[in-house]
């Protein structure tokens, strides 16, 4: 059986130069198809519980993909791709968010962002979190 490995590594893209927001990332690393990844976000500068966050990837050959989201309520909406295989939590708490992806595939392997949704919430800024899998 041939043992081919997925790889998520994690990046930062910086917030906007006027925000005091700040990204503490884990998650990633080397996985197997259909192992489970967890990528999180730990923030600082504004409260997840009253923000709507979007997650995303960028999967080669098919540009952009949206993931998920979840709202300032605790709702949360997905991707119908991914419907059966990803969750979207937070703990308000510690001021997180988490994006599970489960039984993995090759055309996960993607770059991972996370982004908080500023046009719905009307907040002065935007940023971008990336992970990504080679």
């Amino acid at each position: 059986m041939e043992l081919i490995l997925l790889t998520i590594s994690l990046t930062i893209f910086p917030a906007c130069v006027l925000s005091q927001v700040t990204i503490t990332e884990s998650g990633g690393g080397v996985k197997r198809p259909g192992e489970t990844m967890q990528l999180t976000c730990t923030v600082s500068g504004f409260s997840v519980a009253s923000s709507l966050m979007d997650w995303a990837h960028w999967a080669p050959g098919k540009g952009l993909v949206w993931s998920g989201r979840i709202w300032s309520n605790g709702n949360v909406n997905y991707n119908s791709g991914l419907q059966d295989r990803i969750t979207i939590t937070r703990d308000t708490s510690k001021n997180q968010v988490f994006l599970q992806l489960r039984g993995l595939k090759l055309e996960d392997s993607a770059t991972y962002y996370y982004a908080r949704d500023t046009l719905r919430e009307n907040v002065s800024h935007r940023l971008c979190k990336n992970y990504s899998s080679g």
